[in-house]
């Protein structure tokens, strides 16, 4: 697929050079991927995509830049972001060294030490093409049962994924999550944080892209690097140098994964079914 004709003009005006060669990349589920080379030799990376939430490149460029913002975990810059493209900088990678994960672990520790007084974030913004709501709580619990399981849960009840059983069973399952989860501070999360969202620099560096930014718990965005395995054991151990984990909470990961295996069987369907009925069946 070539880059849409009517985005060159006007990405070379927010530019002021010309585009000499694009290149289309291996992209995500949602959006098409370019490389374009300018005259002036720079390159850069532009995400497109079609029939895309208005606002779904701005929510992005929001948490690229309040990760940033920590100065912990290097993320592209954001050269310009539009209804149509999200135009980045593109950043060289290699295969992670042996320290990779380490790093990574100390940096995303770090970036979690930056925390704010209530749970949610500056804007709503989406996890995938999953809308995701981010009112301001100052419980946290409260904040995970709304904003994440029960909204999730109605959204796949909608669309006749789950029954009524089930959502009941998420509901009582909400009820109690003060018992099952320990009171953490709300920290600033990737949000979406699966092993293709990160990326190694030229220069051995950790890069995080592809943000669902918003203040919550630092185990859920543990939790999540296990969803789907590819970080390193030596991740969590650099990890707990910097932010030592609660007791037990590798017992409490399906828990919060039960949020995004929600998303997934919102954006995907039935194949997750059974993993998100066996979560809520264990709570019952």
């Amino acid at each position: 697929m070539a880059l849409p004709t009517k985005l060159k003009p006007e990405i070379e005006s927010l530019l002021g050079d010309t585009i000499l060669e694009t290149r289309q990349l291996i992209g995500g589920d949602i959006t098409d991927a370019f490389s374009l080379y300018t005259t002036n030799g720079r390159c850069y990376f532009l995400k497109h995509g079609q029939h895309l939430p208005g606002d779904m490149f701005t929510a992005e460029t929001q948490g690229l830049r309040a990760i940033a913002s920590t100065n912990t975990v290097r993320t592209p810059e954001v050269i310009a972001a539009t209804e149509r493209f999200l135009l980045l900088e593109f950043i060289e990678t290699r295969a992670p060294g042996n320290d990779y994960w380490s790093k990574l672990g100390r940096q995303l520790a770090t970036m979690h030490n930056h925390t704010a007084e209530r749970f949610g974030f500056e804007c709503d913004n989406y996890c995938g093409v999953t809308p995701q709501p981010n009112t301001w709580y100052a419980d946290g619990h409260l904040f995970f049962a709304e904003q994440r399981l029960l909204y999730q849960g109605k959204l796949a009840r909608d669309q006749g994924l789950l029954t009524i059983s089930n959502i009941h069973s998420i509901e009582q399952l909400c009820i109690r999550l003060a018992e099952l989860i320990p009171c953490q501070p709300a920290s600033l999360l990737h949000g979406d944080l699966w092993c293709g969202n990160q990326m190694c620099s030229s220069s051995g560096q950790p890069v995080l892209f592809d943000p669902a930014c918003h203040y919550g718990w630092g185990e859920a965005e543990l939790a999540m690097t296990r969803l789907f395995g590819g970080f390193g054991d030596d991740f969590y151990t650099a990890y707990q140098e910097i932010r030592p984990l609660a007791s037990g909470w590798q017992t409490r990961c399906a828990l919060y994964n039960l949020y995004h295996l929600l998303n997934h069987l919102n954006l995907f369907g039935k194949t997750y079914y059974q993993q998100v009925s066996a979560i809520i069946g264990k709570y019952r």
